[in-house]
């Protein structure tokens, strides 16, 4: 299947094309012919499965003979759980619409940041990427209307449910048209999600796929008996040793990941820590930093385990193993991602034998692990 057989326009095809994006995913091909359908979607998948993609492609080409109104009436509202799925989603719209011979415009809205540029900014806006509350905050400002929205779009649906903005996301769909086309994209069936779904959705085309077990085949994975003083040297060895690049590294605690970075960066290594303590506009200029290849290491608490998309991530570090084996393998899922091969790494403690026999066995693979004990250079 091609993208020119989903029914995707030679403009988009073109810039697909420009970013070396050649082929659909799975959930591409069956939600592309769905929302150019006008049918409304339930997409059950996980984060990676190229799920942003499958309704941006369509969202554009339906855009065609809309955007050029200069009001305050916002045609497509894509609602996210945090600042930075906010800020993906924006980049994707922008960039797959670089090549378009109309203009769209998409602005992203969150909290944590000041209102007032979002305010001044709203006019002329056809996508609005939003977080529930900074949404509420901007419609009770006057700063924009969704009277009008022809399209909703729930990503990370189950993810907004669990941190508790089923209130906000019901006081929205009041203000919005009872005419529209409704897309709800999540990485679990929830039963909150189900509720949701069944007042949200009309006759939905819904499109299961997996995909987090699936591409574990595509991951190298190792795992090191270490101590926890050796914990920094080690990893500063493997990095070295192997001249390791893009390595996002994952700890449980904020304290933690201030640490490792710090260590990393004062042995010659450039990393930076991200997580909720650190300011939004740091977070956002260290994964920038870090997409564009010029971070050797990001250290990141599980803020980062769903929701941020960093395309052809080579190595994951559990330098900390996560609670649960849901979350070790959303962690190692930013790796191996789409037929390109990746490396997972992981610590494992006297103390963290048994917790990770029991993710080994939920993952239904054995790693190989490598004994430190014997190792003198570290």
């Amino acid at each position: 299947m091609t993208f020119s057989q989903l029914g995707i326009s030679t403009e988009l095809i073109k810039e697909l094309s420009n970013q070396g994006i050649t082929a659909p995913y799975p959930i591409q091909e069956k939600a592309i012919p769905a929302i150019l359908k006008q049918r409304d979607v339930l997409g059950i998948a996980q984060t990676g499965s190229g799920k942003t993609a499958s309704y941006v492609l369509p969202i554009l080409m339906k855009l065609k003979g809309k955007t050029a109104t200069k009001t305050r009436d916002v045609n497509t509202l894509v609602l996210v759980p945090t600042r930075e799925l906010a800020v993906q989603v924006g980049e994707v719209f922008t960039s797959l619409s670089k090549s378009l011979s109309y203009a769209v415009k998409t602005m992203s809205v969150f909290g944590g940041v000041s209102i007032n540029p979002q305010m001044k900014g709203m006019y002329g806006v056809n996508v609005l990427v939003a977080t529930p509350g900074r949404l509420l905050e901007l419609l009770e400002n006057k700063a924009l209307y969704i009277s009008n929205v022809e399209t909703l779009v729930l990503d990370e649906a189950d993810k907004m449910l669990n941190l508790g903005f089923k209130e906000e996301m019901n006081s929205i769909f009041r203000l919005l048209p009872l005419l529209r086309q409704n897309l709800l994209f999540s990485a679990t069936l929830s039963p909150e999600v189900l509720s949701i779904e069944r007042v949200l959705l009309n006759n939905p085309e819904t499109i299961k796929i997996e995909s987090a077990e699936t591409n574990i085949e595509l991951i190298t994975q190792t795992g090191y008996f270490v101590t926890e003083e050796n914990k920094g040297p080690l990893l500063r060895k493997l990095i070295n040793d192997n001249k390791m690049n893009q390595v996002l590294i994952f700890t449980s605690s904020t304290k933690e990941a201030d640490k490792v970075s710090d260590k990393l960066h004062n042995n010659g290594i450039s990393s930076r820590a991200i997580h909720s303590k650190k300011t939004q506009g740091n977070r956002q200029e260290s994964l920038a930093l870090f997409k564009k290849g010029k971070l050797q290491t990001l250290v990141a608490t599980d803020l980062l385990s769903r929701g941020i998309d960093i395309e052809f991530l080579p190595f994951v570090v559990n330098y900390e193993l996560p609670r649960s084996p849901k979350d070790f393998i959303h962690r190692i899922g930013r790796t191996g991602r789409a037929d390109n091969p990746g490396e997972a790494i992981t610590f494992v403690t006297e103390e963290d034998k048994h917790h990770f026999k029991v993710i080994q066995k939920k993952m239904k693979r054995w790693v190989d692990m490598v004994d430190t004990a014997e190792w003198r250079d570290l």
